[in-house]
Order: C-alpha cells, then structure tokens, then sequence
C-alpha cells in the first residue's frame, strides 16, 4: 500500500503529483508532513464532489473577474454556481444578533489609546554581531534606570531615535501604530511598567514604558450590529457549506481520502 496513494472519488482518480502540489498549500508541523498531505487530499476529494454535483446538475457557469487581470478558473466558477444554488443557510434573526451581543458586549470596543515612552538601540537584526552589541547596550541602559518617568526621560537622551528629544515621549498611539513586535510588548504592560527585557524590532532594541492606558470604550449596539449579523451570516454560510458536502461524501464512494476534520 503506497503511503501516499491516489485518491479516488466515485471512479475519478485524483493522481499523487496532484495532491502533492496542492500539499504545499496547507500548513502542518514540520515533522509531520503527512497532515498537510491528508489536508490536501481531502480538499481535492471535496473539489472533485462539488464538481461532479455541478456538472449531475446540468451547471454552467462564466468566469469572474477577482481582481484586475485576475480571473476565476473554470472548474472555480462552476463551484461557485454550485454553491449559491445549493447552499442555502438559515437567516441571520434579530434576536440571534442581540443575543450573540449580549453574550459579553465588552467585546465590542472601541480601540485602546497608549502614552508610550521608548529607548531605541538600534541595529539591523541580520546583523549578529551588530544585535548583540545593541541588546548588551540595552541590557545596560535598563540596569540604570529608575522606576519613574522622569528617570526614563533622562535615559531616553541615550536612544537612537529622535523622540529623545522629547526624553523618549511618542505620544499617544493605537493599534497598528507600531511594528508588531513593539505592540504586543505593549500590550502586556500596565500603567507605569516598562518592559522588563529589552523588545528585538526590525528597528533594534527597545525599552518600553506604558505611561497611561485609555481603554476603549464599549460600541452601542445598534453601532456594532451590521458587524455582528455579518459574522453571524458568515458562520452560517459555513456551516450549511459543510453540511451540504457532509451530505455529498454520505452518497458517495471515496478511497486515499477523509472528509473528517483534520
């Protein structure tokens, strides 16, 4: 028995070499590279059951434009038809909306505001020799400093960028401000806490001080509501997509694959 055979849905042979180049678009483990191998199988198996209920059902279908120079495939258009005639989820009620607001409203919020501080030693990470230097020269700046912000001021004078003038002031910030590696550091400090180790950016190191946090504030309902009936339509089309091709695997005859979730 080959370990990695062909699949074969109702009498269609779908070959290895297929599945193979489809594998590498799904993520696993680097040491279990079978799981990527069974996430494509089984999205090949699914293909071939979706294309084989259009073309049973006499389905024609254009290709569309995706984006410029971009187009639909054939057999992805044909899908498509597919779907919107067959897939038909349940509606999306008022209530359901309500309550999934309801359910913990603090959710929907408004985004946070930081006043952040920072010293920056620079240095291009690529760089070992280079990042070292700069993290030990943060490791030493962070052993001098005090717990107050005028303490972080005056270090600041020793950061390599140019809000030392304002002894390390940023001003206030919101998410996506910042390249990710200094948000989330940011994230977990509270007001008056600076980073308890110096934060590796594309940038260099950086010292980081929460002066003063203004969470956001909670969305009204009737605000939030067209983004909550979204999800909820969202997640209903999902699920009546999968049951729909539950119900295509039920009637059919599929070997090499599962549709069972992976």
């Amino acid at each position: 028995m080959s370990l990695f055979p062909d699949v074969v849905v109702n009498g269609e042979t779908i070959p290895s070499a297929a599945i193979a180049a489809e594998a590498q678009n799904h993520s696993a483990p680097k040491d279990k590279p079978g799981i990527a191998w069974r996430k494509a199988a089984q999205a090949m198996a699914i293909r071939a059951l979706l294309l084989q209920e259009a073309r049973t059902r006499g389905l024609t279908a254009d290709p569309l434009a995706l984006a410029p120079g971009r187009w639909e495939t054939e057999d992805e258009a044909l899908i498509r038809v597919l779907l919107e005639e067959a897939v038909l989820p349940d509606p999306v009620t008022d209530d359901a909306i309500r309550a999934e607001w309801a359910r913990d409203p603090g959710r929907y919020r408004s985004a946070p505001l930081w006043d952040v501080s920072h010293i920056l030693c620079a240095c291009d990470p690529r760089d070992q020799t280079e990042t070292a230097a700069a993290e030990a020269r943060a490791q030493s700046i962070l052993a001098r400093l005090g717990e107050g912000p005028k303490d972080f001021a005056y270090a600041a004078h020793e950061s390599d960028c140019g809000s030392k003038a304002q002894g390390g002031h940023l001003g206030q910030i919101g998410p996506g401000d910042t390249v990710p590696e200094f948000e989330a550091a940011l994230r977990g400090l509270s007001e008056g806490q600076t980073t308890p180790a110096p934060v590796l950016s594309r940038h260099g190191w950086h010292l980081i001080r929460l002066n003063a946090l203004a969470p956001g504030q909670v969305i009204p309902f009737e605000t939030v509501r067209p983004r909550i009936a979204e999800a909820l339509e969202k997640a209903a089309w999902a699920r009546a997509s999968r049951d729909f091709v539950n119900r295509l695997g039920q009637k059919a005859t599929i070997t090499g694959a599962s549709l069972a979730p992976i």
